[in-house]
């Protein structure tokens, strides 16, 4: 095989296991797209709609749910083709590209959260303050910001790997992520230090507000009366839950991919499928159910579409 089709195009070796089920999966797969597509449309239009959604915690949700929109259309897409493909390839500047999207949308889901910790930090600990500190500006601000940043940073990362030689043309998975640093012919210094450094940037500090931020509420909360701890709990469960969930996820492409950890094709798919199928289903889902607001709306409009 010519050099250059070498270097342009890798295999994708994570859909091993499922070709002799593929247009099953194509079917279960395409269908579960579909569902993303609804349930997070859905709640992110009566965000939209209903002007008593229109506050910084429900305006923050609708851009985690847009979020979770243009992760899972990052992914499916490409990958429905390939379940129904002799051969699953894809070129490297796509892949980097795949990649690059991929990684931005998971460090602003962590910023989001970060923004969505603060802003129920002040509302429980500063109600007084509230309105001041949480203008429109403001929030317009975090949310531009949540997504700039993590972009700018991952931006960095792709330039560095375009300007890296690839020596090996087989990606472990069924997309493009972090398995692109073991197709390298050198493993460069320059990314491993950029990549903790990002790490630490868009991942672990966030993280670490967070539970600050919820180590507060829960001080405030536990010294106030009851319905103060009423309020904290229905606003930040949901918010703690999807954290939790996302950073397992966030956790097994870290240290299972970039670790290059050795597990059976059938268990890092699984785990893979979990990433793109459960994390974009479950936020819509749980602030569905879990927010009173949000719930109620959706009540009123499954009724009205059983009364048609």
């Amino acid at each position: 095989m010519d050099d250059t089709i070498n270097v342009t195009y890798l295999t994708l070796t994570g859909f091993t296991e499922l070709h002799k089920y593929r247009y099953l999966c194509f079917i279960i797969m395409f269908k579960l797209y579909v569902l993303i597509i609804c349930f997070n449309v859905t709640i992110v239009v009566l965000i939209g709609i209903h002007k008593n959604l229109h506050e910084p915690m429900y305006i923050f949700i609708a851009a985690l749910l847009i979020n979770s929109l243009l992760y899972s259309t990052n992914i499916y897409p490409k990958m429905l083709t390939d379940i129904l493909s002799a051969k699953q390839i894809i070129t490297y500047p796509l892949c980097l590209l795949q990649s690059f999207i991929y990684y931005t949308m998971m460090g602003s889901e962590f910023l989001l959260l970060a923004a969505m910790s603060y802003d129920r930090y002040v509302s429980i600990c500063k109600p007084l303050q509230y309105p001041t500190i949480m203008r429109k500006s403001t929030v317009s601000v975090i949310l531009v910001l949540s997504w700039i940043l993590p972009a700018c940073e991952l931006a960095v990362l792709v330039v560095l790997y375009a300007n890296n030689k690839v020596c090996s043309y087989t990606l472990t998975g069924i997309f493009c992520n972090n398995s692109i640093y073991s197709i390298q012919c050198v493993r460069s210094v320059a990314i491993s230090v950029y990549g903790v450094f990002m790490f630490v940037n868009i991942i672990l500090f966030p993280l670490i507000f967070i539970l600050y931020t919820y180590t507060r509420i829960l001080i405030i909360s536990y010294r106030s009366c009851k319905t103060v701890r009423k309020k904290a709990a229905q606003t930040c469960l949901p918010h703690l839950l999807v954290l939790i969930n996302f950073s397992c996820f966030a956790t097994y492409d870290i240290i299972i991919v970039r670790l290059e950890l050795d597990l059976a094709k059938l268990l890092r798919l699984i785990m893979t499928l979990q990433i793109i199928v459960y994390h974009p289903l479950f936020n819509p889902i749980i602030y569905g159910l879990k927010m009173k607001e949000i719930s109620k709306h959706l009540k009123r409009m499954w009724n009205q579409l059983k009364s048609h």
